[in-house]
């Protein structure tokens, strides 16, 4: 079975300057730093990330998506996870979290 690749697509609306990210199925080590450029990239405006493909994720990818989360929330930006995957979600259970997390962070 070939393996999906580790990239993530980021795309921009025109209209709403909202990026979106697509996530891929699974999100491993090999994917964290591709992950983590989507975002450098859309810094600084409202992002989306589409979770409906996930079917793994890893430590490494959790940790790029809650430092996002709380750079976003920090800069005054919408960040929000869409279409979460039940294997998505129950990832994040494996790490003691849940979706909330993502936008109830408290500032440190």
């Amino acid at each position: 079975m070939a393996k999906k690749s580790a990239n993530t697509k980021a795309k921009t609306k025109n209209k709403t300057k909202t990026n979106d990210i697509e996530l891929t199925q699974v999100l491993d080590l090999t994917a964290a730093k591709p992950l983590f450029e989507s975002f450098q990239v859309t810094r600084g405006q409202a992002i989306t990330i589409c979770a409906k493909n996930v079917e793994r994720i890893g430590g490494q990818c959790v940790q790029v998506l809650l430092a996002a989360s709380k750079a976003w929330r920090d800069d005054g930006h919408a960040f929000e996870i869409t279409n979460s995957s039940d294997d998505f979600i129950s990832g994040l259970h494996t790490f003691g979290l849940n979706l909330d997390v993502f936008t109830k962070m408290e500032n440190a």
